[in-house]
């Protein structure tokens, strides 16, 4: 077996560890540390320790050993914490991330980089402890010093297994026991142990085989490399003296008169326990292992895996729809069986599709973990007092959506640190707290998720807005509403920074944050007050696979619109319709005036109805806005499978995405606030081909 064949799971196991770090580290009270956050902190660093030097990874086993060393110190209280030491460690956790990446990718870490991090933490070793903390021991993690308090050491059954003696050719010898694993899966793990020692001898008693190895690597190294192929509880390793045998095989339990001096020669070690919360994900799963060893509840799939089912659901879903189509198109509708039988299909199909999409659902989690450090950093480098806090974390979104919406929600927080939060001083004098809040929120609405970025600051400066509007050639108004202001701030190039420094003032990042959200099919609305703060508000799908659309019928031709964009429809009236200056028309709709966008103008669409009074009018909301969308029929609503027409054609302006149909033909899914920029960009051409009744702008009652 090829050792780089755990690779995979060892780096991203070693990932889950890193997080885990440094989750760890921000909460950590330095004047207060709780121990067994230290002993979590420590037990990560031990076990990518462990596992970079199975693999050969040196680099990464340099610097986790000298981070080990110094949080051993730490959880037994011989090392004060401050916050400049938590400032180290964490640099050490991004360092460890950098040669992560650099061996993932086949290559080392930059040897410099390396230097400096080691001499930084021997450093810090040398003056907080008066002694070099890094001194190498070959095979085996260093003795960790006598803990003048017992109860703060980690839980015995944490415990590294004890190092076997040393035998006259410089190994030592180990007694590996598998339980309950199978014996094809076994085969492979001893042709694995093979490569780790010289294996002296086998013992099969049922569920467990024990295993004599002498081997160059520690008893903590065996272990690190067996626990990505098996269940922590199906292994167990202890150390062997010299000259001892291996345990009998038929000890299921020990003998009541065990001597005293054997107990304590050749302690019965408890099951090795993986530091990684994932470990059981990654082991193989056969019928028989797992029955006594305790059967693992979830896998490591993939993400090419799932994909290429949910579009293999998706082809489904579109079958599905055609036999329905050709069932209506027939005489057999009337059949009652053929009916019962495609209605049971329907509703299979889309239980089968929820359940594979909630497969690549992950919880918000996943992307609010990354901001404490980045608040930490941030503020500490704008002297501020911030506090993140975080809600709906277990909200779920899918996979996709959540590694694409980090970069937007980056540049949003950064945002709020830099240019909403006060200063402490400036706080307080506004009769605030001097510590601010940062929240970051998740939560369903609908077939949406709405995530907000709040901050407690000073709020936008509409005046300041429009005044750098107008210096940067913008058309703005005195009348224009706030919700337009403060969409201001997402033009290309615009910034209200008095001074650019490395974390603002470029004009560059909020018209990305705004084009990347509507990429994902979503929008971007602002709230703010002044002297209170601002709320900026994403709203996303769950997903970008399939989606409820609303099918209508313009001329001859069928789009679809995101039932999520819907808010309702009804037929215009003429003393409802009013005609503006520049060629616009507005909907009257109870007490609010909305933009008219005919779909037939925007789209170049032929034989459609041009009589706004004949057409129907459906009422959509994006990008914060409402708009009237002018159509013939409305056709019904129907799941639909997205298809990505940027990849298989090219951008096509007001759609952001293509379905294929029951009867095979493809429409286009429209993308709302885009048809009424479309509509905007055709103002020199009448918007309706017929006369129509709208009243004139003079009439226009003040909403």
């Amino acid at each position: 077996m090829d050792i780089t064949e755990f690779y995979d799971t060892f780096f991203e196991e070693a990932d889950e560890l890193l997080a885990e770090m440094e989750s760890h580290l921000l909460e950590l009270d330095v004047d207060n540390p709780d121990v067994e956050r230290l002993n979590a902190i420590f037990r990560a660093a031990h076990s990518i320790k462990g596992g970079a030097g199975t693999f050969g990874f040196e680099a990464l086993q340099r610097t986790t050993h000298l981070l080990e060393n110094l949080l051993d110190y730490t959880r037994r209280g011989e090392l004060a914490l401050r916050r400049d030491i938590v400032d180290t460690f964490l640099e050490a956790k991004d360092m460890l991330n950098d040669q992560l990446d650099a061996y993932r990718q086949g290559g080392e870490p930059d040897p410099e980089a390396l230097e400096r991090i080691c001499e930084t933490l021997r450093r810090l070793a040398l003056e907080e402890l008066g002694e070099d903390a890094g001194a190498e021991v070959a095979g085996a993690a260093p003795s960790a010093p006598a803990s003048p308090e017992p109860a703060a050491d980690p839980a015995p059954a944490e415990a590294a297994p004890s190092a076997g003696e040393g035998t006259p050719d410089g190994g030592a010898r180990f007694q590996v026991t598998l339980i309950g694993v199978a014996d094809k899966d076994r085969d492979l793990l001893i042709e694995e142990l093979a490569q780790l020692g010289d294996i002296e001898d086998q013992q099969v008693d049922g569920e467990r085989h024990r295993v004599v190895l002498t081997s160059s690597l520690s008893g903590d190294d065996i272990e690190a490399v067996m626990c990505f192929i098996v269940e922590p509880e199906q292994l167990e390793v202890r150390g062997l003296a010299a000259a001892e045998p291996p345990a009998a095989v038929a000890t299921e339990s020990k003998p009541e008169a065990e001597p005293e001096a054997e107990t304590e020669a050749a302690p019965e070690p408890a099951p090795a326990k993986a530091a990684a919360p994932a470990k059981a994900e990654s082991a193989p799963k056969s019928g028989d292992a797992g029955k006594k060893g305790g059967e693992s509840t979830s896998i490591r799939v993939p993400v090419a895996k799932v994909d290429q089912i949910i579009n293999l659901v998706g082809e489904l879903i579109i079958t599905q729809s055609m036999l329905n189509q050709v069932a209506e198109d027939s005489e057999t509708i009337n059949d009652g069986a053929l009916v019962t039988g495609l209605n049971l299909l329907q509703r299979t199909a889309r239980d089968l599709q929820e359940a594979v999409m909630s497969v690549r659902m992950v919880p918000m989690d996943y992307v609010f973990s990354r901001f404490p450090r980045l608040v930490r950093d941030l503020a500490g480098k704008l002297d501020k007092d911030v506090e993140l806090v975080t809600e709906g974390k277990s909200t779920e979104l899918d996979k996709g959506l959540t590694e694409r919406i980090i970069d937007p929600l980056t540049h949003l927080v950064r945002n709020s640190l830099d240019h909403g939060i006060e200063t402490p001083d400036r706080r307080e004098a506004a009769g605030k707290p001097r510590t601010g809040q940062l929240t970051l929120s998740a939560q369903h609405q609908g077939g949406n998720i709405l995530i907000e970025v709040i901050d407690d600051g000073g709020g936008l400066n509409r005046d300041k807005i429009l005044e750098k509007a107008r210096s940067s050639g913008l058309s703005v108004s005195d009348s224009m509403s706030d919700d337009e202001v403060w969409q201001l701030i997402f033009a290309p190039g615009f910034s209200t920074a008095d001074a650019v420094s490395d974390v603002s003032g470029r004009g560059v990042g909020m018209d990305v944050v705004k084009r990347n959200i509507q990429a994902m099919g979503g929008h971007v609305e602002i709230l703010s007050t002044p002297g209170q703060g601002t709320t900026t508000r994403i709203v996303l799908p769950l997903t970008l696979a399939i989606l409820d659309g609303m099918s209508i019928k313009v001329g001859e031709e069928m789009f679809i619109l995101p039932v999520s964009a819907v808010i309702e429809s009804l037929q215009p009236r003429a003393d409802d319709l009013y005609s503006m200056a520049g060629g616009d028309v507005l909907l009257k709709v109870r007490e609010d005036y909305l933009p008219v966008v005919a779909v037939h103008h925007a789209l170049d669409v032929a034989d459609a109805i041009t009589d706004p009074t004949r057409a129907i009018a459906v009422i959509v909301q994006g990008e914060g806005r409402r708009y009237a969308l002018l159509v013939d029929q409305l056709v019904g609503q129907q799941q639909v499978v997205v298809k990505n027409l940027e990849t298989n054609y090219r951008k096509v302006p007001g759609v952001s995405a293509a379905t294929i149909l029951g009867d095979g033909s493809v429409a286009l899914i429209l993308d709302v606030a885009d048809m009424h920029r479309l509509g905007q960009s055709k103002k020199e051409n009448p918007v309706f081909g017929a006369p129509t009744r709208a009243r004139p702008v003079e009439e226009v009652e003040p909403s």
